[in-house]
């Protein structure tokens, strides 16, 4: 059966209501020494808030200049990673999943995922970044990834992106709760394979479970089995999260969803906030032709053994990158001719 990627942009986008990033399937990286990038002196003693650290940022190695920070870190600001080769033509939307709630001004991109489409080979990558990763936000100073949309939008996010990771989204598609909720609904619910049982905290009295095998969801049941974690871990939802972005797939599928790419993307328009534009994508459709498995969708994620944990000043825990491994994972999901002398597969 024909994949559309029209259905693949739309599915990915349309999932992440404030689901935790997938990412159970790593690039193989083989087994490189881990050097993250760490502050200087014992974890256990972060520098004193609101001691500025003195930086020179470098040119942007083809993005431009990067702004300097407006105010202290708690670690260094790392150097940035430079501009990652990639084949020409190729599109990088950024899909992100926020928290934010009815009649709640704040909220944060609990889910960060590049969508990468390679024109070029046919072929589509999906690579989850984690939420609590400590980055730098060019103009304003290193915290958690996920604060980066909130302070300062798609132009702050995308900076953040080429600074620390090589490569600048072209795109973003944001949704919120209700938005992930009303799609499902709209779809008439979707059939989920659930891999493992899951019971858990939900709203109302008691918990809540699902067993293993194919369970019908509707919107509230899928939000709530993509954000659970509470007799979890992050790691596990990544896998629920996959479980519903299929389902979610499958499911557009079967609406002929190609000849009804106008009407849908008018649906989907009034679910989430986005720049690509209907014209932005009927080019694609063509694709929809020789994306003909699951083989062509590519899934990377940076996972446990790519980060480093930290407490910060705030006694927060978050994830300090490892530039190299991050580079390598990249360079694989970005088709970059670069990727077999970084060690990928």
């Amino acid at each position: 059966m024909k994949r559309s990627l029209l259905f693949l942009t739309i599915t990915v986008a349309l999932l992440l209501g404030a689901c935790q990033p997938s990412g159970q399937a790593t690039a193989a990286l083989g087994t490189p020494t881990p050097t993250p990038f760490l502050p200087s002196g014992p974890l256990t003693q972060p520098p004193t808030p609101g001691v500025q650290l003195t930086v020179d940022l470098p040119l942007g190695d083809g993005f431009g200049v990067f702004p300097g920070p407006s105010q202290p870190s708690d670690i260094d600001i790392p150097p940035q990673m430079g501009k990652l080769p990639q084949p020409e033509g190729q599109i990088n939307i950024l899909i992100l999943g926020s928290d934010r709630r009815p009649n709640d001004g704040g909220y944060r991109t609990d889910v960060i995922e590049l969508l990468t489409i390679n024109t070029r080979d046919k072929t589509v990558s999906l690579t989850s970044f984690p939420r609590d990763l400590y980055v730098y936000h060019p103009g304003w100073y290193v915290t958690r990834i996920n604060a980066g949309m909130q302070r300062g939008g798609f132009e702050m996010i995308a900076n953040t992106f080429a600074y620390n990771f090589g490569v600048k989204p072209d795109y973003y598609v944001l949704v919120h709760f209700d938005g992930f909720m009303r799609l499902i609904d709209t779809l008439g619910g979707v059939d989920v394979q659930v891999a493992r049982s899951l019971r858990d905290e939900r709203e109302g009295p008691g918990d809540f479970g699902v067993p293993s095998g194919r369970v019908h969801m509707d919107g509230e049941t899928a939000l709530w089995y993509v954000r659970s974690r509470g007799t979890s871990n992050d790691y596990d939802r990544t896998r629920r999260q996959q479980e519903v972005i299929t389902a979610i797939f499958y499911r557009l599928l079967s609406l002929n969803a190609v000849t009804r790419a106008p009407e849908l993307y008018t649906q989907y328009q009034q679910m989430v906030t986005t720049n690509i534009g209907l014209a932005d994508i009927l080019p694609l459709l063509p694709l929809a032709t020789t994306i003909g498995n699951s083989e062509a969708i590519n899934r990377f994620s940076i996972g446990p053994d790519d980060v480093t944990s930290f407490r910060n000043s705030m006694g927060s825990s978050v994830l300090i990158p490892n530039q190299e491994r991050i580079r390598r994972i990249l360079l694989e999901a970005l088709s970059s001719p670069e990727s077999s002398a970084a060690g990928g597969p």
